[in-house]
């Protein structure tokens, strides 16, 4: 199928065949394209991407996959955008900074913000980032995180040091530790969740994420490490259960892993509206808590430069760190008896 994006369609418009030079190699492909496809909105570009139209060496491809030097990338027929329908510019924006040198930038991302554009969203971290920072020549998204989710977030400040940290990323090599409250007191025995996730369409189209077995050919390993830090009691004058503080390692950076992988446990985030308890969430907008609490709170990497070992520690935002220290905690368990 032909897209057309505004305005009349001109008399022809055929396939257009890119190659991936060294620059671009290790990148994303929704990236590469963004960066090809300036004025075609950002949800046409995914909505080509899911569809197969969009190939690389002439197989489907993903919007996460990356792009090797030499590939060759198709795209089905497109045009840019009308002036008049362009989104909005993002606004500049620069955000909390927790490391920055001549390689890369790490930032403290806030909850409610997109790290990038698209899926109906305009601009994301990425591009308000750019817009704040006319003269930089290079800024990329060195990973993701959840638009409810805050903490810690990685951009590359150079191309080198994007595909080293990446490749860290993808070997296993960095240490990235959460924070979440879950419903309940989880179960002390409970260290490690290794159960394959698998992502599908809702009819209405919002992508979702589920456990499945070894045997389910689309499944993707996915493996948690999760250790309790503290348990709040109970406070049933609020109708609210007992909760659990948790730091959770990711060995494995699947989608919405962290919150499929508890919730499936039966332990749900507090204010995960996707995967949580929404009768608890509303009982808790109404006491102030009115986010997921889920917090990239910890990062360990090597630097792509130096290879000195870097730890990176974001503490929880005021809004989360209010309500824990405003519960009460659980009482000690009594003495066992000799």
């Amino acid at each position: 199928m032909n897209a057309i994006i505004g305005g009349k369609a001109p008399a022809a418009l055929v396939p257009r065949q890119l190659t991936v030079d060294a620059e671009s190699a290790g990148q994303r492909l929704d990236n590469f394209l963004l960066r090809h496809l300036k004025g075609v909105p950002k949800t046409h570009v995914y909505r080509i991407i899911r569809s197969g139209e969009v190939r690389i060496n002439k197989g489907r491809t993903r919007a996460d996959a990356r792009v090797a030097e030499g590939d060759q990338v198709r795209l089905p027929p497109v045009r840019v955008a009308d002036a008049a329908a362009a989104p909005p510019a993002a606004p500049a924006r620069e955000f909390p900074i927790l490391l920055e040198d001549d390689w890369l930038i790490a930032l403290n991302k806030p909850a409610g913000v997109a790290v990038h554009g698209g899926s109906g969203v305009s601009f994301g971290v990425i591009e308000q980032l750019r817009r704040a920072r006319p003269e930089a020549k290079f800024l990329e998204l060195v990973h993701r995180l959840d638009r409810d989710t805050s903490g810690i977030l990685l951009v590359a400040k150079r191309r080198s040091a994007l595909t080293a940290l990446q490749q860290q990323f993808r070997e296993r090599v960095t240490g990235k530790t959460y924070l979440a409250l879950v419903i309940g007191t989880w179960p002390a025995r409970l260290k490690v969740i290794d159960a394959p996730l698998h992502k599908f369409l809702q009819p209405d189209g919002e992508r979702r994420v589920r456990t499945t077995t070894t045997e389910d050919p689309d499944g993707m390993r996915a493996i948690t490490l999760v250790r309790q830090r503290s348990v709040l009691a109970a406070r049933h004058a609020q109708g609210l259960p007992a909760m659990s503080l948790l730091e959770v390692t990711i060995k494995t950076g699947r989608t919405h892993q962290i919150r499929v992988h508890l919730a499936s446990q039966g332990h749900a985030i507090v204010g995960d509206e996707k995967y949580g308890d929404f009768d608890l969430n509303r009982r808790l907008r109404k006491l102030g808590l009115s986010r997921m609490f889920l917090h990239a709170w910890r990062l360990q990497l090597d630097h792509p430069v130096t290879g000195e070992r870097v730890e990176l520690q974001a503490e929880l935002p005021p809004e989360l760190a209010a309500y824990t220290d405003a519960a009460p905690p659980c009482p000690p368990l009594p003495a066992a008896s000799t």
